[in-house]
């Protein structure tokens, strides 16, 4: 991480001047700046402003539309299919989680799904809308045009890490879980592969299905694998989860792999519970307080200071940065702060200590 440090509402206003000299729509570029700060808050260092300067690229190359709205492909009262036709899909996203948040408080429970969106960054990033609000959240997210994980017991690459996050309401801090169905993610692999350094375990397959911790097979030719969680041992969990999770979001937004779809983007599903239409919020928050008491009170093993909460980290983080400053991983400004000088654009001053 970098010893330099920002003040977040400073970089959100850098992102958004970035994204609106690449003819973003003012609301797109405003909620993708902000989201992509609010992964970087929460420590997800891939997810976040690391995926800036690709998305300006994508919108330069036109592969990815700045303005417009989605097409509508199917709508019941409790579930709705919308065409994003290549629109930024943190913007998609937030925007999905908005309408099944209305629909979910008068419903109980809806569910969007989005097919043919760009990329939607981190999914993490999403969820505190929903928990803020005493709702229940799950995204689910897969790239039909990617292949980097292959199926349990192969070696071929089939499908994508594919994440799934859940936010949970409680008494104090939401749970928020951001996991994938793979053992480690295409982002930090191509990250590592980059700076030529090795993961710390064997997750990945090379091409003939050996172990190793090589981040760039994922890239040779022919490709290599990432597995799926549970590796070697118990990968059929992973491929089971990652399975499930194709069918939500590619199967529901009818749209995915079997059209054989060449441009990065996403499918993905939102759907929000509301508490109050089931046993009752304060029901809900009664049970899910007491789990997450009892998983802080659980006696750590040996060498584990204490037991955490999936997303309790990441809101630390978060609020230790909105105090002293946000540092970005090396080498994301100096990229962003070379397109900024091609659209005359300044950007923020680091926080002088």
């Amino acid at each position: 991480m970098s010893d330099q440090r920002w003040h977040a509402g400073e970089l959100v206003d850098f992102a958004e001047a970035l994204l609106r000299a690449a003819l973003f729509d003012a609301e797109k570029a405003t909620i993708t700046a902000r989201l992509l700060v609010e992964a970087d808050l929460l420590g997800h260092t891939t997810h976040g402003l690391q995926l800036l300067a690709p998305y300006l690229a994508a919108a330069e190359a036109g592969t990815l539309r700045t303005t417009g709205e989605p097409t509508v492909v199917a709508d019941r009262p409790a579930a709705l299919t919308w065409d994003g036709d290549r629109l930024p899909g943190v913007w998609l996203t937030d925007k999905a989680m908005g309408e099944a948040m209305a629909r979910a408080e008068e419903l109980g429970t809806a569910i969007v799904a989005i097919r043919r969106s760009h990329h939607i960054a981190c999914l993490a990033a999403f969820l505190t809308r929903a928990t803020d609000a005493g709702l229940m959240a799950v995204i689910t997210s897969s790239d039909p045009a990617v292949a980097s994980v292959a199926p349990y017991g192969g070696r071929r690459p089939l499908y994508t890490p594919n994440p799934i996050a859940i936010g949970i309401p409680t008494d104090a801090d939401p749970i928020l879980i951001d996991i994938s169905a793979s053992i480690t993610t295409n982002g930090l692999s191509g990250r590592l592969a980059a700076e030529d350094k090795r993961l710390p375990h064997p997750w990945l397959l090379d091409a003939d299905g050996n172990p190793t911790d090589d981040p760039r097979v994922i890239t040779a030719d022919p490709p290599g694998s990432i597995l799926p969680v549970g590796g070697l041992d118990h990968g059929h969990k992973g491929y089971g989860l990652g399975l499930m999770i194709e069918a939500l979001t590619q199967g529901l937004g009818g749209y995915g792999r079997a059209d054989a779809p060449t441009e990065w983007g996403a499918s993905v599903t939102v759907q929000v519970i509301d508490p109050a239409c089931f046993g009752g919020t304060d029901a809900f928050i009664r049970q899910t307080g007491w789990l997450a008491d009892a998983c802080r009170d659980n006696p750590p093993r040996p060498g584990v200071e204490r037991v955490r909460l999936p997303g309790e980290n990441g809101l630390q983080k978060k609020r230790t940065a909105l105090q002293d400053g946000l540092g970005l991983y090396p080498g994301i400004m100096p990229k962003l702060e070379e397109m900024a000088q091609k659209h005359g654009i300044e950007p923020p001053l680091p926080i002088q200590r």
